[in-house]
């Protein structure tokens, strides 16, 4: 990484990033779990895999992600001609870690059987081990089109492969990964909270526990809890995922009322990501500036990734992406 003391002093940030955006013919992406100012001045601000699809139909030469790595290579995986940077190649993701290629190709080799279904949240190795990639919001379309005897792995999250074995009746094998975010969520501060405010319903991620979503009034992805958020009659809602999405409630929707689900501190700070808390707009400066970190995928590894990708847009390509967001001055 750049060091930062190369910035020189009394630069004005937000106009030297437009500059070099300009310069650079970039397009800068933010998922919703970014610091306000970073989504402020992105280009577009969604999901994941909806963002790396709107990057690949532009013209731009530099796409600067301001999200996690595994984003970030998902966005080389689909525009490989494109420049790549992550203002923090440290930025990394707590379900990646969790589902290292050389033991997921070990639980495979085990279970021949299996088709495995994995979650987008894991490294591009993983994903050219899968058969079908899938996202929150694509996750039961795709599952309902497979058939109901077919043996499923399903990595690396264990609290939503378990949401969806219970909502669908299946049994599939799920990989023991958790986010740390979604994980820190606490049932009994939710109560609290949920008894000061009775008449909030409850919105969840299904990568929480089955303690939260037992008491979620809607379950679903960021870009479908903001849905929710847009269409839910009352004037007060407790949203359980990463707090920085209540930004953009706040933005669309300033007469009504969000409040972060607590974790045991009883207050939501401890589930702040702190992976996507490393990006900064001195880094995203910097990047745009230097053209490093700069994401590099082998083209064969990129090849066998794409294939489960694509798969995934094959069979769902109408869920990426609900609710998200274009340019947010548009």
């Amino acid at each position: 990484m750049t060091d930062q003391t190369a910035i020189p002093a009394g630069v004005d940030l937000r106009e030297e990033i437009d500059r070099l955006r300009k310069e650079r013919n970039a397009v800068i992406l933010a998922h919703y779990y970014q610091k306000p100012e970073l989504q402020d001045l992105a280009d577009f601000v969604g999901d994941s895999l909806e963002l790396s699809k709107k990057a690949a139909e532009t013209d731009a030469d530099v796409i600067a992600f301001c999200g996690v790595k595994f984003m970030a290579d998902t966005a080389k995986i689909l525009s490989p001609e494109k420049i790549v940077v992550l203002p923090d190649m440290e930025a990394g993701c707590s379900l990646e870690d969790s589902c290292p290629p050389d033991k997921f190709r070990a639980f495979r080799e085990n279970h021949p059987d299996h088709i495995a279904l994995t979650y987008i949240n894991c490294s591009t190795e993983v994903k050219a081990l899968s058969d079908v990639i899938v996202t929150s919001s694509s996750a039961e379309t795709i599952l309902e089109q497979i058939p109901e005897d077919q043996p499923i792995i399903f990595g690396p999250d264990r609290h939503l492969g378990g949401y969806l074995n219970r909502k669908f009746n299946r049994d599939m094998l799920l990989w023991p990964g958790v986010c740390i975010v979604h994980e820190a969520f606490s049932e009994r501060e939710l109560l609290k909270l949920k008894a000061e405010h009775p008449e909030a319903p409850i919105a969840a991620h299904p990568e929480c526990p089955p303690t939260i979503i037992d008491h979620a009034d809607h379950v679903g992805s960021t870009s479908s809890i903001l849905q929710f958020a847009k269409t839910f009659p009352g004037d007060t809602l407790i949203v359980a995922t990463e707090p920085h999405i209540i930004h953009q409630m706040e933005k669309a929707l300033p007469e009504k009322t969000f409040l972060g689900a607590p974790g045991a501190d009883g207050n939501c700070n401890c589930n702040i990501c702190p992976y996507m808390a490393l990006n900064t707009m001195e880094k995203l400066y910097l990047c745009l500036r230097d053209l490093e970190p700069r994401i590099e995928i082998e083209e064969s590894l990129r090849l066998k990734a794409k294939a489960s990708l694509d798969k995934m847009l094959e069979m769902a390509s109408g869920t990426i992406g609900k609710g998200d967001l274009g340019d947010p001055d548009a």
